[in-house]
């Protein structure tokens, strides 16, 4: 689930849609959590219950009460999407006692209560708990790519660490103007020029199974096929007076100001994608004529060829492919319109178009089961499917359970 900044969270508060059986099994049941199945202990939830949901791809810390879950332990505390008892189980939910929190409800409100006293609802920001139990990502690479970037600030207060620890800075740094002004008298350059541009939004599309919701909308949606590569971000803004304009490439969070600057990768390919497609020139022809009544412009896609990840799709190089183009005046735009701007008028491959008038099934499971197929790229196993409103403003993606099985068990 991605939290108001638009970062994937891991481990937050859920209440329990419901309990089925699970036929032929008498000691386990299936607990359903928006679009989740999880298979859980018998009688050990029941519908309306509080508890703390992990989704797959969390590594759990090696404490209690997780050391105690022999199951956990022959799994190396990752939790990945399994097979059990003939069910499709994504994730583990844990309940409040087990964590030795609390349970209780505000103005019928479920919610769970930590140890410090704070409460925990489903339905709002307080139901983020990946950092308090100290979850990350089972794959390590992901830690890297996708860890939270540093801003400006947290960067001049980790140089002064002991002076920002005093309680008038602190009071400072909770307010935006006050930030500003100690940035005045700490901040650096090099720290505002590799900071993550701010009119930029970090790729990342919620799963369907944490918005099962949208498929009440029937109007025709396009599809897209979701690539398994490294998410790789474009923007050219216009300078202002006598300052050039600026262009950034960036990593999921990180921003490359810098041809030397270190990548997670044996090389950088994100400013290798910007060299071998001419991205700067290109997006610089766009704003100074296409687009004269524009601030700025970002491309954004996916990275993907070998080494990248797991699936290489027979690239004998590393490729690239946009999947949103942005402008401060229009926001994003469809993906009809992206792919004949940037794919046939520039030269910049965008990804496959599936559909371009699918109607959204009534159940995640359908959904779900439509995610499954072959990539037209390479015909073998796709990861599954991204799908935009037609103006491009609404998107969910639904990754495919078999290549999770076969790629991430």
């Amino acid at each position: 689930m991605l939290n108001k900044d638009n970062e994937r969270e891991l481990a937050y508060i859920v209440v329990i849609d419901s309990v089925t059986p699970i036929p032929g099994y008498d000691r386990v049941e299936l607990a359903h959590v928006g679009g989740w199945t999880i298979v859980v202990g018998k009688g050990e939830f029941k519908a309306g219950d509080p508890a703390i949901y992990f989704e797959i791809d969390s590594q759990l810390p090696e404490v209690k009460p997780f050391v105690d879950m022999e199951f956990l332990a022959k799994k190396k505390f990752k939790i990945k999407t399994q097979k059990m008892c003939k069910c499709i189980s994504q994730g583990l939910l844990v309940s409040a006692s087990n964590l030795g929190w609390g349970a209780g409800s505000t103005n019928g409100l479920a919610c769970v209560i930590d140890n410090d006293g704070n409460p925990h609802y489903s339905n709002d920001e307080s139901r983020f708990v990946t950092k308090l139990i100290g979850v990350t990502y089972a794959t390590p690479e992901d830690n890297v790519r996708k860890a939270p970037s540093v801003d400006k600030y947290k960067k001049m207060a980790q140089r002064h660490s002991k002076l920002f620890s005093k309680k008038p800075f602190r009071w400072l740094m909770k307010r935006t103007w006050g930030k500003k002004l100690l940035f005045l008298f700490f901040g650096k350059k090099k720290d505002k020029k590799s900071d993550w541009p701010e009119w930029v939004k970090k790729t990342d599309e919620e799963r369907i199974q944490n918005m099962d919701w949208i498929l009440k909308d029937k109007e025709p949606w396009i599809v897209t096929e979701k690539m398994d590569g490294s998410s790789t971000t474009f923007t050219l803004k216009r300078g202002k007076g006598k300052n050039k304009e600026v262009f950034y490439v960036c990593s999921r969070n990180v921003v490359f100001d810098k041809p030397d600057k270190a990548c997670y990768y044996d090389s950088n390919i994100y400013l290798e994608m910007a060299e071998k497609y001419d991205i700067y020139n290109k997006m610089k022809k766009l704003l100074t004529t296409v687009f004269k009544d524009c601030e700025w412009i970002t491309i954004q896609g996916e990275t993907y060829g070998p080494g990248v990840q797991k699936r290489d799709y027979h690239a004998p190089e590393h490729e690239f492919m946009a999947f949103n183009f942005i402008t401060s005046k229009d926001g994003r735009w469809g993906s009809e319109e992206m792919k004949n701007l940037l794919e046939k008028e520039m030269g910049i491959p965008c990804v496959p178009i599936l559909d371009t008038n699918f109607i959204l099934p009534d159940t995640v499971e359908e959904m779900l089961e439509y995610a499954n197929g072959v990539s037209v790229c390479d015909t073998e196993m796709r990861e599954g499917v991204v799908l935009r409103s037609k103006d491009g403003s609404k998107s969910f993606k639904a990754v495919s359970n078999e290549f999770l099985l076969k790629y991430h068990c």
